[in-house]
């Protein structure tokens, strides 16, 4: 329980300072540095397609260097990105060298390298693990946000980032505990070679992928307009809030429930819940009820969504696969989400917040046929199971 303690809180500080960061200081930047609202929130563009350039080899790169370190390394890295973006000058180029880097340190220190080593020490039953992990890192933006804004109206966006930097360095600290985590959970989940083998299906790794990028899309483009969305939506801006707290519920019922219900059947029915969460927000125009819902529904299942792409791997591979070849397929989804930023603040500039409901709506919809497509083949052609 301590390690996932640390490892959470860990992970609350690397989302909040990396990808939360514009929906905290974008507003600001665009003010302070006189660029439009789609040249900053490209930024995280940037970082998206580094990260999906860099994910194929992020699994043998914990494999040789091992896990604390790459995630140090990550969160390390992190650090540096907010202190250059808090002293570079006004000249887009530099600005978005700086997201290059932040794209590496976002890869190697978030959700996916700390799972691709957990996994990698406990298998399957490193499951329980990852959700107590996320129940923490999924309030990263009830956190940040407030954070960022008090930040900037007492010290200004500049010196917010230097705040981030700082924390950065508290998270290095807790990534501390990682070794004797790591032998804690080799002792209470046993090997993870006793976890029975599966073949990769090619077809489940490419629905897989696109699952997770759909998802992805969703998750890149909404995040960052959020805040500014729900002003918009006539809803106080304290009911940003209720996206992490939506997140943290969702991973905390998921953790009551257990084995209880497998992550393909978990996968369908959060498929199911994203349009009709999209439709409630296209009716809160006004109504403060309606918006919360929609803020809270979305967040929980962007926080079930979150869990399901760490867990749905061990229903379709092997143990052994997970860190290789999670990473090769969630790198076209860091690529094609790279342009979610841009695409999602290009809509709303241009056509407005419901245009942006739709187009969000339909994503989810695509997202629904793909879950039901792995649903019903997921289960199918694992191959012969051994043991080792």
């Amino acid at each position: 329980m301590r390690t996932a303690m640390a490892l959470g809180l860990s992970q609350l500080i690397n989302w909040g300072v990396s990808f939360y960061l514009l929906g905290a200081f974008g507003p600001a930047m665009v003010k302070d540095l006189g660029w439009s609202g789609q040249q900053v929130f490209a930024g995280l563009s940037v970082a998206m397609v580094v990260m999906g350039l860099v994910s194929p080899f992020t699994g043998g790169l914990v494999e040789r260097c091992g896990g604390r370190a790459v995630l140090r390394f990550g969160t390390l890295l992190n650090a540096v990105s907010c202190m250059l973006l808090a002293s570079s000058w006004p000249s887009l180029p530099i600005y978005y060298l700086i997201w290059m880097l932040f794209g590496v340190g976002m890869r190697l220190s978030l959700y996916d390298a700390l799972f691709a080593v957990l996994a990698g020490l406990a298998g399957e039953r490193a499951r329980g693990t990852m959700v107590r992990i996320t129940l923490l890192g999924g309030l990263s933006s009830t956190v940040f946000w407030p954070l960022g804004s008090g930040l900037q109206d007492l010290i200004g966006w500049r010196h917010g980032l230097m705040v981030y930097a700082a924390l950065c360095l508290v998270s290095v600290t807790l990534l501390y505990v990682l070794p004797a985590g790591a032998a804690m959970l080799k002792a209470e989940l046993g090997d993870s070679h006793a976890t029975p083998q599966r073949a990769a299906s090619v077809f489940n790794q490419w629905l897989f992928g696109l699952g997770v990028t759909l998802v992805g899309v969703l998750s890149a483009g909404l995040a960052p307009q959020l805040p500014d969305l729900l002003t918009s939506l006539g809803a106080p801006i304290g009911l940003v809030a209720l996206w992490g707290i939506g997140q943290t519920c969702a991973r905390m019922t998921q953790s009551l429930l257990g084995e209880s219900i497998t992550a393909l059947s978990l996968n369908v029915w959060v498929g199911i819940s994203l349009p009709l969460c999209f439709a409630i927000g296209l009716l809160s125009q006004g109504r403060v009820l309606l918006a919360g819902l929609f803020v809270f529904g979305y967040g929980a299942l962007n926080g079930l969504s979150t869990l399901l792409r760490a867990s749905l791997p061990f229903e379709l591979f092997a143990p052994d696969q997970y860190a290789r070849l999670t990473g090769k397929l969630v790198a076209p989804a860091f690529i094609l989400s790279a342009f979610a930023p841009w695409l999602f603040a290009a809509v709303r500039d241009h056509s407005g917040d419901r245009t942006l409901l739709w187009m969000a709506l339909g994503i989810g919809l695509c997202s629904l046929m793909v879950a039901i497509a792995l649903k019903a083949v997921g289960g199918i052609d694992h191959g012969p199971t051994t043991k080792e």
